[in-house]
Formats: C-alpha cells, structure tokens, sequence
C-alpha cells in the first residue's frame, strides 16, 4: 500500500512523554499490551462461536425474535452491528478494529508465530489484490445470500479466517501477511482510513534526533514506522505509541492525507478499488435485491427461453454453496438467478465505475495541472464512497429492527443528512484539489461533480 507525505512536525526529540489525552491514550495502548491482547482472544472466541454454532441450527420460527434466537442473533451481530459499525470506526479512527478487535488478524499472527516463517513472495505482494478479494468476495457473498443464511456466512467468512490462518502458518514471522496482502476488506479499509481524524503521527526529526536504543517494535502489518505518513496501513494497536519519542496518536483534519499526497504516492489499483469496488459493484450489490429492473429483464429472459423450450437455466438445483438453496426456508436461486444476479452487479459496477473513472480523468485533464492526476483527484469521493457503504450495509440492520416492529419514521432524515454529508465533503476535497477560481478549473470541477451526483442519484431513487 503506499503511504502519503503529509505536512512535517517539528521535533519533539527533546522529550519522550505523551503530551495531551489522545497521546496519552496511545501510551496506554502500548503499556497494556496484555490488556488488549486479551480482549482480542475474547472477540476471537465471541465471533468463533456465532459464526460456527448458528450453521448447525433449524431455521427460525415465524414468531422467533433476535433476543430469543441465536441463529437470528448472530445474524444482526455480523451484518447489522459488526459490518456498518466497522466502516464508521474505519472513518472515525483509522484501522483500530484491525489492530485491537479483528479475530482475524489475531489468529493469522498466532499462526504467523509459530508457522514456517518463509519469506513473502512476489505474487503476494502484488498490489491488485485488494480490489480482486473485494470483488469475489462480495460477488459470491450475493450468490450463496451471505447476509441471510449462518452456513453461507461460515462458508464465506470461516473461510477467509481459515486462510488467514494458512497463510500466517507459511510466511511471515509473527506478521500479518494476510491482513496486510490479501485480506478482501484490506483495500476498503485502507481508503477509509484516509480520512480519519486520528492516527499515530511519525515525527522524523525527532527519531532522527533520538539517541534511545531500544529493539525495533515487531509491526505486524509490516509497516516501515519510521517513515510511514499515511493511515492506510497502520493498524492502530498502539505497539509502536512513543518509540524514540517520535510516534504519538494524534489528531489531525480528516481532510490531510488527501490534499497532502502526491501524484507517485497513489497507484492505479488503490483508485480502481475505490472507483469500480466500492461505488461501483459494492453499490450494485446492495441494489439488486430491490431493482424493478433486474425482475423485468429476468421476466423477459424467462419467457424467452420457454419459448424456445431451453429449460435448464430455470432450474434450481444448484448446490447451496454455488447459489442459494434453501428449500426448507422457500428460497431457490435458479441458473437464470445467479446470471441475472451476476450481470447486475458486475454489468451495474462496472456501468458505474467506468462513468465515474471518465468524469474523473476528463476533469484531471480539464484543468491540466499535472500536480493532480486522475488518481489523486479520485481519492477525493472517499467521503462519499464510505458513507454509501454505511448505508448499504444499515440496510440489512433496518430491515432487522423492522422485523422487530421498530419504529423507523426516523430513517428518511437520517439518510438524506448522510448522504449531504459524504456528498458534501467529496465536494470540498474536490474543490480543495481543482481550486476552480479560472473558467477551466471551474469546467474540471463541473466534470468532476457529476459522479457525486450520478451516485446520490442511484441511492436517491432506491430510498426516497
């Protein structure tokens, strides 16, 4: 991932102690490892037995209710608690669910520990792995419903778990290779960390200055602390919080890390993550379900194939694993189901993606300034971006409490003052960026407002 200067500090190589509560916090972080250590063992436990136990369950009857069913439990826990909650903490305060909560994270570094310890090969490290994990990963999730049902979500989510495990038993040494490399919400979390109004700040001059000789911390998403300027990466446990006097948690403007970067410090792959993974296919993901669309256009299809007597995409005798098959609970994908569904998401996604990345490339272009590429200029919608994904995944928590007979008048508001919000600050960054103050960086900006609208646009019509 690669890590964005930010503004230099003055140095602070005269003293070692943590100044204001944040830094003090940070401290804290680093002086009760045990303490944190112990909290992940219990979440790894915690998130074991709700992913494992509810699998083996009967569907829940008609009158059950997420407090006196487990199967219906854990499912708001995961997809109604744990997903959207995760995402804001993403944007509120960098990765530390990944460095103090992730059950993961916690396992792959055990297995990394006592594993083979072999080096990282290169197809490890090639950077596009974020954005393909991402993408199969929440394609399939849609096809087997991974939101509905505890044995697709043991198929889907213990299964990243059991590869996290492998993969810590064969490289690494007491790292994260998984998380760092190959984690499917690695590239989500690492745009959304950008944002964040708290990081640990790295202050150069003062580890340069610093004559401390002590062991270097083992940072187990490999980072190289002593010059890491971006949150992207940097997990948050707190492991490296006041080394040679130079790393503290700190606020900053959520704004920083975007308009500080540069050109060299954003690859390709980070903005087609963002621009294809996150508003493109991850929106047309939460979409489908309710598009008008997609049940014309499989009506039509339907009809077509019986009238030219091919049946068997009609069929649902697909295995569950492959595409929903629950015959119990009434709900049976056919072939034409899972193309339809595929088509749409992927068709849809990458609609958007491609609509997305040409308003931004025309807009960088437009204004011709070549401190800002097309993909700088991207990172711009991860405001937007992130709160599309809170509100994709708070879907499934609103549909729970309206299972549960929850007051939800309040939703409307609250939707609408999110999106002006994510949509609001996208707009600033970009305007921080373009600085429209010519007729042709007032063209670019124009450009460049059309995705947001294109994507208030698509959550408008599905909510209000």
């Amino acid at each position: 991932m690669p890590e964005i200067p930010l503004v230099q500090y003055p140095s602070r190589a005269h003293t070692n102690v943590a100044t204001g509560w944040l830094a003090r916090f940070g401290a804290a972080m680093q002086a009760h490892r045990r303490t944190i250590l112990a909290l992940q063992w219990i979440v790894v436990l915690v998130y074991l037995a709700l992913l494992v136990v509810p699998a083996f369950m009967p569907l829940p009857p008609e009158e059950a209710h997420l407090y006196d069913n487990l199967r219906l439990f854990a499912q708001f826990i995961f997809w109604g608690i744990w997903w959207p909650f995760v995402m804001v903490s993403m944007m509120l305060m960098g990765r530390i669910w990944c460095g103090v909560f992730c059950p993961e994270g916690a396992l792959t570094e055990l297995a990394s520990r006592h594993g083979l310890g072999r080096a990282i090969p290169r197809w490890i490290r090639w950077s596009g792995w974020p954005f393909v994990a991402f993408v199969c990963t929440t394609v399939y999730g849609q096809l087997v419903s991974v939101y509905e049902y505890p044995q697709a979500a043991l198929l889907v989510l213990g299964g990243s778990s059991v590869a996290a495990v492998a993969v810590g038993l064969v490289y690494g040494r007491g790292s994260r290779v998984w998380c760092r490399y190959l984690c499917p919400a690695n590239g989500v979390f690492s745009l959304l960390a950008k944002i964040a109004p708290v990081h640990f700040r790295v202050d150069e001059q003062a580890w340069k200055a610093s004559t401390e000789r002590k062991p270097m911390v083992n940072c187990a998403p490999l980072i190289d602390i002593r010059h890491m300027k971006s949150a992207s990466a940097c997990h948050a446990c707190g492991r490296c919080s006041g080394y040679r006097g130079a790393v503290q948690l700190a606020a900053r403007s959520p704004a920083q890390e975007i308009l500080n970067s540069r050109n060299r410090d954003v690859r390709s792959e980070e903005a087609f993550t963002l621009l294809f993974g996150v508003l493109g296919i991850a929106t047309a993901a939460f979409l489908w379900s309710s598009s008008r669309w997609l049940v014309q256009v499989k009506s039509l299809l339907a009809n077509w194939l019986v009238e030219h007597d091919i049946l068997w995409p009609l069929n649902d005798d697909a295995p569950w694993w492959l595409l929903t098959h629950y015959p119990a609970a009434n709900d049976m994908f056919t072939w034409l189901d899972g193309l339809c569904i595929l088509a749409y998401i992927l068709g849809g996604g990458v609609a958007v993606g491609l609509t997305v990345l040409g308003c931004i490339r025309l807009a960088a272009r437009v204004a011709a300034d070549p401190a800002l590429s097309w993909q700088r200029l991207s990172l711009a919608l991860i405001p937007l971006a992130g709160m599309g994904i809170f509100l994709g995944l708070s879907m499934l928590t609103l549909g729970h409490l309206k299972a549960e007979r929850v007051s939800l008048e309040w939703v409307a508001p609250v939707r609408l003052v999110l999106l002006v919000l994510g949509s609001g600050f996208a707009a600033w960054l970009g305007a921080r960026l373009l600085r429209p103050t010519a007729l042709r960086r007032l063209a670019a900006f124009t450009l460049y407002l059309i995705p947001i609208a294109l994507i208030d646009t698509i959550w408008a019509l599905n909510f209000f």
